[in-house]
């Protein structure tokens, strides 16, 4: 197992978390469907262009940071690591207490539409609150010490922009459909609940690995 790239069990983990991550409505799936309905289907598309090559840049901040942390700072990494797990948990939490709450809709993005699609989806992701704490809070959890940072990093920014693709482009696409459902109170609060229930197991995982 050592000559892996990635530990599996924490990689398998790492999509569970990822697959509920770019299913759950935030700024970047706000603004995709937002895009959708007042682009059309070309410019849901140029979008989601736009969000993934910020996630690049902040992938490539990554692995500049995390990749010297881990080599240098072991122990600090593994405490950033627990830090991380905690703040998984804390989703899943937050995430439950919303599925019992008469909470708002998330709000949407303060980026106004612009000439492009692709530099609108752009400034979107990188300015991102979300992925700021994904990036210093989620991901350091998932990175194994014991194994070279940027193979990781590669296979986890593979996983991260496949996933992202997929939810961005069906938010976008799907558009009004999409907005219609999540503004029903039960769908909000089941699929709330749902999401509450997986980031709570994927921390125990993540606990469990550390």
């Amino acid at each position: 197992m050592a000559s892996l790239p990635v530990d599996p069990h924490l990689y398998a983990t790492f999509l569970g978390v990822m697959a509920v991550m770019a299913i759950t409505p935030g700024p970047a799936n706000i603004f995709s469907v937002a895009n959708g309905v007042q682009r059309g289907k070309a410019g849901a598309l140029l979008g989601v262009v736009g969000m993934n090559a910020a996630t690049l840049v902040w992938f490539g901040a990554a692995a500049l940071g995390l990749g010297a942390l881990v080599v240098a700072f072991p122990q600090v990494f593994r405490i950033i690591s627990v830090a991380g797990a905690l703040y998984v948990a804390w989703l899943g939490y937050r995430a439950w207490r919303g599925a019992f709450s008469t909470a708002a809709q998330p709000d949407a993005p303060a980026v106004k539409m612009g000439r492009s699609a692709i530099v609108d989806g752009f400034m979107v992701q990188i300015a991102n609150p979300k992925a700021v704490l994904f990036f210093t809070a989620v991901l350091p959890p998932f990175l194994d010490v014991n194994r070279p940072a940027a193979p990781q990093l590669a296979l986890f920014a593979a996983a991260t922009i496949g996933m992202d693709v997929l939810s961005m482009s069906a938010y976008g696409l799907g558009g009004a459909a999409l907005a219609r459902r999540m503004s029903e109170p039960r769908f909000r609060k089941g699929f709330a609940f749902l999401t509450g229930a997986l980031l709570l197991a994927a921390a125990v995982l993540i606990l469990s690995r550390l």
